[in-house]
């Protein structure tokens, strides 16, 4: 068993990080699965993600764990690989037992969990992957055990689409979108969706493939168009550099997003380029109720900056998977599954969370826009 024990962490730390968070006082620990990015294309969503969780997870075991038992924390890096996700989750599941997951950041990675999870009965909690795909499977039925803190792409589509129609006034659009990617395509569709529904028009969507790095070509049939915005429905990594070379063109348009924008290397990537960019998000620093500011002052004095909402989310989940884990009779996979599904109303710094029959939380989303000094709070929206 010392031997296999010895293989596995070997397996996970050539993958990212082991983490066993221990105190005083022995006993069995309570085992979590935390799988987020911490190499790859969106690795500072990674970064956060893991710090926010860690920050309450730390704080719970500080506090003397549940019910006396400290929480040891499995993290693993999935590279933003799907296949990779599959593949430590299935091994944190089989080899060490964890009781419930947090993971991935991505809609796709968080999908490759959802399957694994389901199909070893264990409950998880995808605090950031927006596609409502992820607790549905492929027959339209439930994921049981496959819950979300965030809200999902549907929603957020619409709110992009209103704030466009009804505070930006704008009429015309270009979707730019990566086919490839879940959470790209979906919030590509719901947006058109929701904006022609709205009275705007979309003059056309751009499919551009997984990897890109220049986009001349489809900017140059864009500026032809001459759109009032673009809809840019990816990832800080890819919306900084398509927003560089449009204004390089001399593209005019307002550029609007959604949360796969908050990034620190959104303004290194795109410059200027970004500043007056706006996009849906689940949190801001400056929302003045006293949990967020409570949050940013703790998240601060650890980490030196501000959280993003990658981070908070984490947190949230975290904190959401505690709860059920007191309120659990046993820690077990089932036990735990069914006190998820009787959370009402809990207080997390996005705000109170209830889950819905689908696993999905009924919460707000705010706006935010890009801005010299960073990123400046707009309004919040309620579903």
């Amino acid at each position: 068993m010392f031997r296999q024990k010895l293989m596995l962490a070997g397996r996970l730390l050539a993958a990212g990080l082991v983490l066993g968070l221990f105190a005083c006082g022995g006993g069995e620990m309570l085992k979590v699965g935390l799988i987020v990015p911490l190499t790859g294309d969106v690795r500072t969503f990674g970064i956060s993600a893991r710090n926010g969780s860690m920050l309450a997870f730390e704080a719970v075991n500080v506090a003397g764990g549940i019910g006396g038992r400290q929480i040891q924390v499995f993290a693993a890096d999935d590279r933003n690989d799907p296949a990779e996700t599959g593949r430590v989750g299935a091994t944190m599941i089989a080899a060490e037992g964890v009781v419930a997951m947090l993971g991935s950041v991505s809609s796709d990675c968080a999908e490759a969990l959802a399957i694994k999870c389901q199909g070893r009965l264990v409950p998880m909690i995808t605090p950031t992957a927006t596609s409502p795909k992820i607790t549905v499977d492929p027959t339209g039925e439930r994921r049981s055990y496959v819950f979300r803190a965030c809200f999902t792409d549907p929603f957020q589509g619409k709110v992009a689409a209103r704030f466009v129609r009804d505070s930006l006034k704008l009429k015309t659009a270009v979707v730019m979108y990566c086919p490839d990617r879940e959470y790209s395509a979906g919030l590509a569709e719901y947006f058109t969706e929701a904006f022609e529904d709205l009275g705007g028009r979309v003059l056309a969507s751009e499919a551009y493939d997984d990897g890109a790095l220049e986009f001349t070509d489809i900017l140059n049939r864009v500026k032809a168009l001459g759109p009032d915005l673009m809809f840019l429905p990816d990832y800080y990594n890819v919306v900084g550099t398509i927003a560089k070379q449009a204004r390089e063109l001399g593209i005019k348009a307002q550029f609007v997003g959604g949360d796969g924008w908050d990034s620190p290397h959104m303004d290194r990537i795109a410059g200027s380029a970004i500043h007056g960019g706006y996009f849906t998000n689940h949190f801001s620093a400056a929302d003045p109720r006293p949990e967020v500011q409570d949050w940013v002052a703790k998240y601060q004095a650890k980490y030196g900056r501000e959280p993003d909402a990658l981070a908070t989310l984490y947190y949230d989940a975290a904190l959401l998977l505690v709860e059920a884990m007191r309120r659990a009779p046993r820690p077990e996979t089932e036990d735990i599954r069914m006190a998820l599904t009787r959370i009402r109303d809990f207080p997390c710094v996005t705000g109170k969370v209830s889950f819905d029959e689908w696993g999905n939380p009924i919460k707000s989303a705010v706006v935010l826009r890009y801005a010299a000094e960073g990123q400046r709070y707009v309004a919040t929206v309620a579903p």
